[in-house]
């Protein structure tokens, strides 16, 4: 019976070593001056010298600031939003209705990047849906992604009506979990579906809420760089320049390895230790934690 078991977690475990670990060696090219023709082995050693270029770059403190705020606004609308509606979706009684709208919640999520952010160019556009009703209300169209103001507002917000749908379904399978008997406890008892919620239902579905907030601290610097640099031009640079962006600029397009990896380390050693604290506090003031 284990030999079963072995076998059938042998998968899984080959794809780690060879997908996660393996490339771990790799990030050695960050402590050198890696030649593609020499090889990481061949490559001198650099030590910290790209580090210390980075943090005495003229866009460190740009880049660090900008990924923070985006991140951090993402996390206080996007990570309540599934929640929300989660609680919101189990109250509902119709079958066909309730499944309409996990439908069109969902579908969002399998849209490509491309299809996303030519939506939200569509609706932000002078002639685009959502200038129609400022101008409706009395207000003035304008190139609402050419305005370093409302940059990050319009990546929050597309970012949360592309997730909703998706990140609830953990939530819903929570909530299908909860005894119903304490339901029926409850209503004898008096309480209504609002204080159900508060007493039975959010207590119940905590260590899920905690879990994936600890995972979600730890992806705090982590920000996709497709959608910004689909959405992003010379207008909102000061705004919207994330450390994902630059790694790409300066990987990619200016082939420095050496140093791109160097910023992508430091970016992976800072949401490590984010989600070391995060999982330390939960650990302290609750019963929950990875470890």
């Amino acid at each position: 019976m284990n030999r079963t078991l072995y076998l059938m977690i042998l998968p899984v475990i080959l794809y780690f070593i060879l997908f996660k670990y393996m490339p771990m060696y790799g990030a050695s090219i960050a402590f050198k001056n890696y030649v593609p023709v020499k090889g990481i082995s061949g490559s001198a050693w650099t030590g910290f010298t790209h580090f210390t270029r980075f943090f005495n770059s003229v866009y460190f403190i740009r880049l660090f600031k900008n990924t923070l705020i985006i991140s951090l606004q993402t996390i206080l609308w996007g990570f309540p939003a599934p929640i929300i509606f989660a609680l919101l979706l189990n109250e509902i009684r119709t079958k066909w209705f309730k499944s309409s709208i996990q439908l069109m919640t969902y579908l969002p999520h399998f849209l490509s990047m491309v299809v996303i952010v030519g939506m939200i160019k569509e609706f932000t556009s002078t002639n685009g849906l959502i200038n129609d009703i400022i101008v409706f209300f009395g207000g003035e169209a304008n190139a609402l992604l050419q305005k370093p103001d409302v940059f990050r507002t319009i990546y929050v917000s597309s970012e949360v009506w592309q997730t909703i749908g998706w990140n609830s379904i953990i939530y819903l399978a929570a909530l299908s979990g909860i005894d119903e008997q304490l339901y029926e406890a409850a209503r004898i008892d008096g309480a209504n579906r609002w204080k159900q919620t508060i007493h039975i239902t959010l207590p119940s579905i905590r260590s899920t809420i905690i879990i994936l907030l600890i995972l979600r601290m730890g992806r705090i610097l982590t920000i996709g760089f497709e959608k910004i640099i689909l959405m992003y031009n010379p207008a909102t640079y000061r705004v919207a320049d994330v450390i994902s962006t630059y790694v790409y600029r300066t990987g990619l397009l200016e082939m420095n390895f050496s140093y791109s990896t160097a910023i992508g380390l430091f970016n992976a050693v800072i949401n490590f230790s984010f989600i070391l604290v995060a999982n330390r506090l939960s650990r302290r003031y609750s019963e929950t934690s990875l470890w």
